[in-house]
């Protein structure tokens, strides 16, 4: 049995200025034929697996193709997506014939000209294998699940954990469904229920904790083979952005399509209640001056997770104002103000101005007399089995605090990014990081409390501000009662 792998992912937000290119993938993670490591990122993860299931059967004839994947940005070039399309597309023609076909995506990527680009990859595939070959894929919960995508493959299986830690065991799950279906073990069928809404699911929090482990219980008894929430991704103004819920059955079209009702409208009751509490910077900031031990303060909406830039200022500049002392800051992304500290060298005293330089609702940059405390060439920080490269950073000092400057965007995920400078963050009263909820399993161990700051910018955070132009059906919170 062949087995054709490969990876093309990134997640768009299309009201985010920072434009996406082939330089964004070659940046963050890049991996043509042969050259894919042996440690999984978020979206190659179907490539590890495969590989595990080819060492246990000799049977087995991996072929491996190009993974790449690029920070969450703005919109895709479209040159460069039909370039990486057309790579994978060509190196599975070269396979053929395969059996099977396991891809690892986002789901969430829109170039110039695609709102939907796995639907349209997924298609392209379909029509040079054929009917008969199993397509399946991997997809971040934060994607957009198109009837295109559900039409060209056989097995989607997204991530159940927010924050996604399961990426490899939805990966192994997925090629063990798809070994099954193409040795006629199985007949997966599809059924989606479209829930109508769009909001923030953390699965660490009621209700979705619970929620998630009613799902793994409906598995394990057998119920359905896979059953997948779509959160939906508000930052991508496409038809189908929302909430969805997928359940694949044994060829039982109908069981499934109840099943996936009767959970989505579940999901549709938590509306509203699934966040933590956020706080705005004046309030977290009043909690931080009083309260003991490790605080790690969450910029939840400055989060290069979701497509910004992440050399947000709204909260330091208030931390400088209240003379906050022993805080550590990871990271703000500013690539011309790591070169002028590279420049200088480590020991140096500069006038530096960092951040703020992306867009107007990022903050001021700030002006301070920083002393180069430590310059680390690319820099990484680890999230569950994967490696997050943060590039060359300098680790600046000035009034009691200390920033981390970074020329990879990318959000916090772990301790180990102060680590990586040399910073431990278990010695400092405040940690002010930037991510909506990823960061949680690295941090809870050890913060005495977690604070979630709402500045309010620069992400798209409030549907019913955004101004979507492309959104095909009444969801919630932009119309109370959309099944109405």
């Amino acid at each position: 049995m062949r087995i054709f792998t490969a990876s093309l992912a990134t997640e768009t937000n299309t009201f985010s200025p920072m434009y996406t290119d082939l330089v964004s993938f070659y940046q963050s993670f890049y991996a043509p034929p042969g050259q894919h490591p042996e440690t999984p990122t978020l979206c190659s993860a179907p490539l590890v697996a495969c590989r595990e299931y080819a060492q246990l059967d000799p049977s087995l004839d991996l072929v491996e193709g190009t993974c790449a994947w690029a920070e969450p940005g703005g919109l895709l070039n479209r040159l460069s997506y039909e370039h990486l399309r057309d790579e994978i597309l060509r190196q599975l023609s070269d396979a053929m014939p395969v059996q099977v076909v396991v891809l690892g995506l986002h789901g969430a990527m829109v170039a110039q000209g695609y709102d939907d680009c796995e639907g349209d990859l997924l298609n392209r595939i379909r029509a040079i294998v054929g009917a008969e070959t199993i397509i399946g894929a991997t997809l971040d919960p934060h994607s957009h699940l198109t009837g295109l995508r559900l039409a060209s493959a056989d097995l989607l299986i997204a991530f159940k954990e927010f924050p996604h830690l399961d990426f490899m065991a939805r990966a192994r799950e997925l090629v063990q469904l798809a070994l099954a279906a193409a040795r006629g073990e199985i007949r997966p069928v599809m059924s989606c229920f479209d829930c109508r809404m769009i909001d923030v699911l953390p699965t660490n929090h009621e209700p979705m904790k619970s929620f998630i482990e009613k799902i793994c219980l409906l598995e394990q008894q057998q119920h359905a083979l896979s059953i997948s929430v779509i959160h939906g991704f508000m930052a991508g103004d496409v038809p189908d952005m929302g909430s969805k819920l997928l359940v694949i059955t044994n060829n039982q079209a109908e069981k499934g399509a109840a099943l996936a009702q009767e959970l989505g409208q579940e999901l549709f009751s938590y509306r509203g209640q699934t966040l933590p509490q956020f706080y705005s910077i004046a309030e977290a900031l009043s909690q931080a001056e009083h309260l003991s031990g490790v605080l790690v303060l969450a910029d939840v909406w400055d989060n290069p997770g979701g497509g910004v830039a992440g050399d947000g200022t709204l909260i330091l500049h208030q931390v400088i104002q209240r003379q906050l002392r022993q805080v550590a800051v990871g990271t703000i992304w500013d690539p011309m103000a790591v070169k002028l500290c590279f420049a200088a060298g480590e020991g140096a005293e500069i006038e530096l101005r960092f951040g703020g330089k992306s867009c107007a609702t990022a903050g001021d940059p700030i002006d301070k007399l920083v002393k180069v405390l430590r310059l680390q060439v690319d820099a990484q920080q680890q999230f569950a089995d994967s490696l997050v490269p943060m590039g060359d950073c300098a680790l600046i000092s000035f009034d009691g605090i200390e920033v981390i400057l970074n020329s990879n965007r990318c959000q916090s995920f772990d301790p180990s990014l102060f680590r990586a400078l040399g910073v431990e963050p278990e010695s400092y009263k405040v940690l002010l990081i930037k991510s909506t909820n990823h960061f949680y399993q690295g941090f809870a161990p050890l913060a005495s409390h977690i604070i979630y700051v709402d500045a309010g910018a620069p992400y798209p955070s409030d549907p019913q501000r955004n101004a979507y132009k492309k959104l095909s059906r009444p969801i919630w919170p932009i119309v109370a009662e959309p099944f109405n």
